[in-house]
């Protein structure tokens, strides 16, 4: 795991070094800035596999090609034969040096050879060309501008050392978080940045924009699934090849566990697949509701695991501060400070963990899915009610009641969005100036498209994959990605693999469903091989007490974030934002949308206004 960065034909040479230091929490055991005159690529290194000789930027033997990557690509033996076969000739033992032949041999066909988690980039210094893909679900970030030749990076925060690099905001960035707590791709925070979406490849060359285009997609699903005992049978099989492939590391490795279904079975799978004994490491809580530490330990002593369980830390206004520092753009997941707390004890004794993330959009583990749009018919009157909610006759908060179908899913996907009399207004939190520039017409767009590419309509089947490519990618994904690197940790998602998204994918909906509810396919595995404390109860999240937290430890903070908002996101209704604030310090109001700005303007305050 590690940090890339590059610039070709740019003007923000000089800064290179400082953009690069950026990245140093991702890679702390190396960094190299390689000047290659047309272009400079800069690396740091989190060192997993062939410690020796894994080394980047890497060059090939006869100096055309210059390869940057951030990852793990566990299929690399196998292509590493392949590529022998071919003539190619390896000094290395890493993955590494099986990506810069396999760009040499296949070009820009090579992401769909590989299984892992990926970002590269390649610069072809004969024809003057950089190549970068991003691995099918967006496990690993891909930032790049091509508004003065080309820069990219790991992250947004190196762009925010290149001295005269603009950093205005994407006002249309903003919409999405507001909306969805994070920025979708392929937009960033900044109006010069793009992020390479998942499951895409990049060209580019001097004088040109940069080309994007998708190399797999999503599959639609299918109409029929295999007899009940057959499917179980398949599942369990490519999740056990996932987490045998993605077990090779030269360091020590082991596993985040937090007592649910879905990390429990990644334990399960790594303990059948022999080797050292395992570490596992999960977080106590002391506020009832939120502590799942003997189910975790049922677990651990079940394989024989050495278990580590970290008191939850008091989150006071210095600790949140900190884990919101480390982030390169906002994220408003609560999940993220206990995961960058949980990723710090981790460190500590494992440069490598195993994370259960992808269970529940793959599977169906959230109660939404079964929520589709044909649940919502259209009534008579409805049109009428609806009109007399928008011109003031009726009370904004009977909104809701008069949306149907495809408009009432799009209403439940979002905390705010394009209703101007509803409590979810979008237009409510903006400054008036802003209205405009941020489209808040648009701001289901990106989701809607995914979801009805699939089926045509909302359905199960459709809102499972759309989540893929936005609440999966960009939120889970990203906060496990930002929380863990900021430790120098690497987190690896088996759930992801090729194996399991080429066996679950291309099921019918129904498939993923019993009497008991979503996720059957893997409570089933659950039954089979771990205690009964694990499955036999509800759903648990892993989050923070956000209520308590406001008007408590909190809120101090707040109050001063809150007060100058004025200073720190002019874009914002200052008004609206103390509205929400008071509500939500005494335990009422909107508490994810409070959090979504206290993030906001702490990020603002920490990184400095753009």
């Amino acid at each position: 795991m590690c940090g890339i960065f590059g610039l070709v034909t740019t003007p923000w040479r000089a800064s290179a070094e400082a953009a690069l230091a950026a990245l140093d929490s991702r890679g702390p055991d190396d960094r190299e800035l390689l000047d290659l005159g047309e272009a400079q690529f800069g690396h740091t290194r989190l060192s997993v596999i062939d410690l020796a000789g894994g080394h980047q930027p890497m060059r090939s033997p006869d100096g055309r090609y210059t390869l940057v990557f951030n990852g793990e690509i566990y299929n690399f033996a196998s292509l590493r034969q392949q590529l022998e076969a071919l003539g190619y000739r390896f000094t290395t033992r890493s993955d590494t040096e099986v990506l810069l032949h396999g760009h040499a041999a296949w070009g820009t066909r090579l992401p769909e050879r590989l299984d892992g988690m990926f970002a590269y980039a390649v610069w072809d210094g004969h024809e003057r060309r950089l190549s970068a893909a991003r691995d099918r679900l967006g496990i690993k970030p891909f930032f790049y501008s091509d508004i003065q030749g080309f820069a990219f990076a790991s992250t947004l925060a190196p762009f925010r050392r290149l001295s005269g690099f603009p950093h205005e905001l994407d006002w249309q960035a903003l919409r999405d978080y507001l909306a969805y707590q994070v920025c979708l791709a392929p937009r960033s925070f900044y109006a010069s940045v793009a992020q390479l979406p998942p499951a895409c490849r990049l060209e580019w060359s001097p004088g040109s924009q940069a080309w994007v285009s998708p190399y797999w997609r999503i599959p639609h699903p299918g109409k029929t699934a295999p007899p009940h005992e057959e499917l179980v049978a398949q599942v369990d099989a490519a999740i056990a090849a996932s987490v045998r492939a993605q077990l090779v590391a030269d360091v020590p490795l082991g596993a985040f566990l937090s007592g649910g279904v879905d990390s429990s079975l990644m334990v399960r799978y790594m303990a059948e697949a022999g080797g050292r004994q395992l570490k596992t490491f999960s977080m106590r809580f002391s506020e009832k509701g939120f502590d799942e530490t003997a189910h975790a330990l049922a677990v651990a002593e079940r394989f024989g695991c050495e278990h580590h369980v970290l008191d939850a830390p008091d989150i006071d206004a210095t600790h949140f501060a900190a884990t919101i520092a480390d982030l390169d753009q906002p994220l408003a997941d609560p999940a993220y400070v206990m995961t960058h707390a949980l990723s710090a004890l981790t460190r500590s004794h494992v440069t490598v963990a195993v994370s259960g993330d992808g269970g529940d959009e793959l599977f169906a583990g959230y109660a939404r899915y079964r929520i589709e749009q044909n649940q919502f018919p259209r009534h008579p009157g409805q049109a009428l009610l609806r009109n007399a909610v928008l011109h003031g006759l009726l009370p904004s908060s009977l909104l809701r009641r008069t949306l149907w179908g495809e408009e009432r899913m799009l209403y439940r996907q979002v905390e705010v969005g394009p209703w101007p009399v509803s409590r979810k207004s979008l237009t409510a939190l903006l400054a008036p100036e802003l209205h405009t520039a941020c489209r808040p017409e648009d701001t289901l767009s990106r989701w809607s498209e995914l979801a009805l590419s699939f089926t045509g309509e909302m359905d199960t089947a459709s809102l499972m994959r759309a989540d893929l490519w936005t609440y999966l990618s960009e939120n889970c994904l990203a906060k496990t990605d930002r929380a863990s690197m900021a430790h120098g940790l690497e987190v690896r998602v088996p759930m992801l693999g090729n194996a399991v998204l080429d066996t679950v994918l291309g099921l019918p909906a129904n498939a993923h469903f019993d009497a008991a509810g979503g996720k059957a396919l893997l409570r089933e595995l659950a039954r089979r091989h771990l205690p009964e404390t694990v499955w036999n109860r509800p759903k648990h999240g892993f989050s923070v007490p956000l209520r308590a937290l406001f008007s408590g430890p909190w809120r101090e903070l707040g109050d001063d974030l809150v007060a100058r908002t004025p200073t720190l996101a002019p874009f914002l209704n200052a008004g609206a934002v103390a509205n929400h604030w008071r509500a939500a310090r005494t335990g009422h109001g909107a508490p994810r949308l409070t959090y979504t700005l206290l993030v906001l303007l702490l990020w603002l305050s920490t990184t400095g206004k753009p």
